[in-house]
């Protein structure tokens, strides 16, 4: 393995200082250094829903595979991200996958079979615990966490699954237009790991094996140029992402006084005016933001027991993964929320860079969070016409770190693939496609692996671009959009398939992550089985028939209900 021509990155240890555990100690040198090899059918890297979507697509169809996952939870957006499900409003029957269904199905049992829920909440057909307004599912990630294990469990057992927790892949030795093995790096243990199989998966977060194999990739905002959509920018810029967001969890104790220390960076964030076109409403922790859809400013409520705060959405229910009334009395002093909110959007820079970079904004970014907890502890305003809820408390239990944040950040976009296809607005986009083909429905995709639903929602961007959120309709997801133009071996599972920074706003939230994923998995199962390649699947309309036949007998639907 010495031969190997990797190319590299060089690795810092991430941001996984909130780690609950540290395996180095006693450790000899030449074990931390320690390389050796695995093989598999399919390598997936990366944790998140794409990629436990295209493990367990994978794995039901006979193949071996290795996996890697930077931090010790997989589960990606769901768990270690602490963000509730975003999903269309007929999610409960069709519009993704079977297995996608069966996973939310198996949260509720979770539920069901260990918590102490009331009579009328175990009754519930769609119980939904923490009654969120933004999700009909909002849970607890450890929840999630667990049942994808459950889920994952058979496999690992008979040693068709190596999950390899902690590791980052950091080289890849590439020929040609083809990757022939991959170099991950335990980030504690700090021992490598080479990883060959005929096929690979990117399921990152930020698209990392795009850079590192050579594959071409699109980043940022393309120019209405070059993508003539409407809503796209005048000029191209690669720097030109979304927020991220590092999620936590509070719950809230009357009476009680959890006031913590005022944060370092609090006067500066206490004061931050988001420098954004259209220009946002005032100050950043306010409870006045910019609407979304009309930009104009939107006053919202804050209340953390719950209580309804006039026409003014509580920021407190509209993530809140625990809904005391569902649970016997007793079982909890307050309700548990998450914060994934306009007042903890990260706009001060790009997430994408290296590691020392990434690192020093997700620590401000856990900054913003700690003064977003002060303010809301000692100065919002209160129904009453007094300042702060001293009994709200930030849950450092939740999400399973030492600080109480996410042991990732929330990122919205990644790098995305130069594909065969590319999804434009005018295919999903409502107004666009109305103007360009006179349509009332999406583009119906030939090649479709999938469907999915949610509005093109862009959050405002690290280089001053207030929101965008448009209309959208039902779509589908074309194969030539998970198929890099030059590479043969290597397929996205998330973000970064061929889209753009417009429709990226509608293909990066939890159920059509999954599909992504899922048929991705199963696409390699196909195409190592009659011993071809996803290009020529695609392009020989028998064999992208069989193939479709194929993931819609295992419950992948590629087309909407009429």
């Amino acid at each position: 393995m010495n031969r190997r021509n990797f190319i590299e990155l060089g690795v810092s240890g991430g941001i996984l200082s909130s780690c609950p555990f540290i395996l180095t100690s006693g450790m000899s040198e030449a074990a931390r250094t320690e390389r050796r090899e695995l093989s598999a059918d399919v390598v997936i890297a990366g944790g998140g829903l794409g990629g436990c979507a295209a493990a367990l697509g994978a794995l039901r169809n006979g193949l071996r595979v290795a996996w890697t996952e930077e931090t010790d939870w997989i589960g990606g957006q769901i768990t270690q991200q602490g963000v509730p499900p975003d999903e269309h409003p007929w999610i409960e029957t069709h519009g993704a996958t079977k297995l996608y269904r069966d996973f939310r199905t198996a949260i509720r049992n979770y539920y069901i079979r260990n918590y102490p829920l009331t009579d009328g909440a175990r009754a519930q057909r769609y119980l939904n615990p923490g009654n969120g307004a933004v999700s009909r599912l909002c849970h607890e990630p450890k929840v999630a966490l667990a049942v994808l294990h459950e889920m994952l469990a058979p496999y690992i057992s008979a040693g068709k699954l190596n999950l390899l927790l902690h590791h980052k892949i950091v080289g890849a030795d590439v020929t040609g237009d083809s990757v022939k093995a991959l170099k991950a790096v335990h980030l504690l243990r700090k021992n490598e790991t080479v990883l060959t199989a005929p096929y690979f998966v990117d399921a990152t977060e930020q698209g990392d094996l795009l850079p590192l194999t050579g594959t071409e990739y699109v980043s940022g905002a393309e120019s209405r140029e070059q993508t003539k959509e409407l809503h796209a920018a005048e000029k191209a810029d690669p720097l030109n992402q979304q927020a991220f967001t590092v999620c936590f969890a509070l719950d809230y104790e009357k009476d009680a006084d959890h006031v913590i220390e005022k944060p370092k960076e609090y006067d500066f964030w206490k004061n931050y005016v988001p420098e954004l076109t259209p220009a946002w409403s005032g100050k950043l922790l306010d409870l006045t933001y910019s609407q979304p859809t009309t930009l104009l400013p939107k006053t919202l409520g804050f209340h953390p027991e719950g209580t309804a705060t006039g026409d003014a959405l509580n920021l407190w229910n509209y993530r809140r993964i625990i809904h005391r009334n569902n649970f016997t009395e007793g079982s909890y002093t307050g309700d548990v929320t998450i914060v994934n909110w306009p007042q903890n959007d990260y706009l001060l820079g790009n997430p994408d860079g290296d590691d020392k970079k990434f690192a020093r904004h997700v620590a401000r970014a856990k900054q913003l969070n700690l003064s977003l907890i002060y303010w809301l502890q000692t100065e919002v305003p209160r129904p009453d016409g007094g300042q702060g809820w001293k009994g709200v408390r930030l849950r450092r239990d939740i999400l399973g770190t030492d600080d109480g944040m996410a042991k990732y950040p929330y990122i919205r976009e990644a790098k995305r693939i130069k594909a065969l296809f590319t999804v434009l607005e005018e295919h999903v986009g409502k107004e666009n496609r109305k103007m360009v083909s006179g349509e009332d429905t999406a583009a119906e995709f030939h090649d479709s692996v999938g469907v999915g639903y949610y509005a093109i929602d862009l959050h405002p961007t690290c280089r001053g671009n207030n929101y965008i959120d448009i209309p959208s309709l039902p779509f589908r997801i074309p194969l030539g959009a998970l198929i890099p133009q030059r590479m043969n071996n290597l397929l996205p599972a998330c973000k970064n398939i061929g889209a753009t920074h417009i429709t990226n706003g509608c293909y990066r939230v939890h159920p059509v992550e999954w599909s992504i994923g899922e048929a991705v998995g199963m696409l390699v199962k196909y195409a190592l089985q009659k011993k071809t390649t996803p290009r020529s699947i695609r392009e020989n309309a028998g064999q992208l028939a069989d193939f479709q036949a194929m993931i819609r007998a295992q419950g992948i639907e590629t087309s909407w209900k009429s």
